[in-house]
């Protein structure tokens, strides 16, 4: 029956996002598709089409000049949340790996690899395909060993399904490239990779490493056998691939049923309370123009928390978990289970044990309606983690309102537990 029900949910998946292609005779796609990634992000700076994101990329740019301080509830950083922990982590493996990778690079390349281990370019990261900060190596333009060596770190780091979750994400990015035929612009390896500090076991000698691109950004901290992935940016658009090799692969569905599900079960009551808008686009959402502070723009939509948004203020909102019940709380385990899946299986259940302690404040909240095939956005929110969810409008698909086969999803540790931060020592800390 599970078998059944997932390949129904595929087939309308598949239907779905296929009444919604794009003309490919159109300007932007018979131009784009003669450029690279260069030529491309070029094409853009110098154009400022679209506008829209044109002018959010302006902010962005005062956003990572602030000084690092982390996402907060009341703007107010909480101390003494996060501490040095042995996650069980193959520091061993994961430094082998790296130490292979930096063995392959030419010294050109070793020097735009690293960075030091506090450098602001762990916030550069941005999930539009456009690449607006060439920095560090970018896979499709390295030899094929030296990306496979690359993506042999992110598998001994990751969990074996965070791992795949991560390559599921690169393939449909490169099935998008496919559909729209731009993939020397969105492809499987249209993905930069820095490094920063050298690799170490040692608890003194902390390091780690990003990787960004579109619908895919990582940011992965190591301090010893203490590990922090976040934050983290998992997109896809389509959220499947219905053909060729890779057809059958589907991303992020069980995030958005679990939370359904969450919100399905809730009574009447504490659904209006959880409902904090009921459209996806509310006009009760502040819509003032200032890319900073307002509830929605054209990029982000529902999202607080996404590229440079280190220092969002995002006030709690919706009910607070403590009131759930037994089952319901168990829920919400489940979905930061989902939310955490790259971290290898004792550092996530870890992970979702310190959320379990801070069930009195974390919040569940929701924008949209809750019917089957309804798009909606939610977020659970506490002092040690921020996962948000959202059914977005197209890009590339032409669909105009927030539809089930785009999704966005985001994972934050606020109160400057980004990047690790919080256990860095001073000189190590992110700028």
């Amino acid at each position: 029956m599970a078998d059944l029900n997932r390949s129904a949910s595929f087939n309308q998946a598949s239907s779905s996002f296929r009444q919604h292609l794009p003309d490919l005779s159109i300007p932007r796609f018979t131009v784009s598709k003669t450029q690279n990634a260069y030529e491309y992000a070029d094409d853009f700076k110098k154009n400022h089409v679209p506008p829209w994101l044109y002018n959010l990329t302006e902010t962005w740019k005062e956003l990572l000049e602030e000084p690092f301080k982390g996402v907060t509830n009341d703007g107010n950083v909480r101390e003494g949340l996060f501490e040095l922990q042995d996650m069980g982590v193959d520091i061993d493996g994961v430094c082998r790996a790296t130490t292979k990778v930096l063995d392959q690079c030419t010294p050109d390349q070793k020097q735009k690899l690293q960075y030091p281990v506090n450098a602001r370019e762990w916030r550069a990261w941005s999930n539009p395909e456009f690449l607006l900060r060439p920095f560090g190596l970018r896979l499709e333009d390295l030899p094929s060993d030296l990306a496979t060596s690359i993506l042999g770190v992110l598998e001994v780091s990751f969990s074996p399904e965070g791992y795949q979750k991560a390559l599921a994400a690169m393939r449909i990015n490169h099935f998008l490239g496919e559909i729209c035929d731009v993939t020397k612009i969105m492809n499987q390896h249209s993905y930069n990779f820095l490094l920063f500090g050298s690799p170490s076991t040692e608890k003194d000698k902390p390091w780690g490493w990003l990787l960004y691109g579109h619908h895919l950004c990582l940011a992965v901290f190591f301090k010893g056998t203490h590990m922090t992935i976040s934050p983290t940016f998992t997109g896809a658009e389509p959220n499947i691939i219905d053909a060729g090799p890779w057809s059958g692969t589907e991303i992020l569905h069980t995030e958005g049923k679990i939370g359904l599900k969450l919100m399905q079960s809730l009574p009447q009551n504490q659904k209006d309370q959880a409902q904090i808008f009921k459209l996806m686009r509310d006009p009760d959402m502040q819509q003032s123009g200032d890319l900073k502070t307002d509830r929605w723009n054209q990029d982000d939509q529902r999202h607080l928390c996404g590229a440079f948004r280190d220092n969002r203020i995002v006030p709690y909102e919706g009910i607070t978990v403590s009131s759930l019940q037994p089952h319901q709380k168990n829920i919400v385990l489940d979905i930061v289970e989902q939310f955490t899946l790259y971290l290898p299986q004792q550092a996530r259940q870890m992970r979702k044990e310190q959320v379990r302690q801070h069930f009195d404040e974390t919040y569940f909240c929701w924008i949209g309606g809750y019917g089957d095939e309804d798009a909606f956005y939610y977020r659970i929110q506490s002092p040690v983690i921020v996962c948000e969810f959202d059914h977005h409008s197209g890009v590339f698909l032409t669909n105009k309102e927030p539809a089930k086969f785009h999704t966005h999803t985001i994972l934050r540790t606020p109160n400057a537990g980004d990047y690790g931060n919080a256990v860095r020592a001073d000189g190590e800390k992110v700028r």
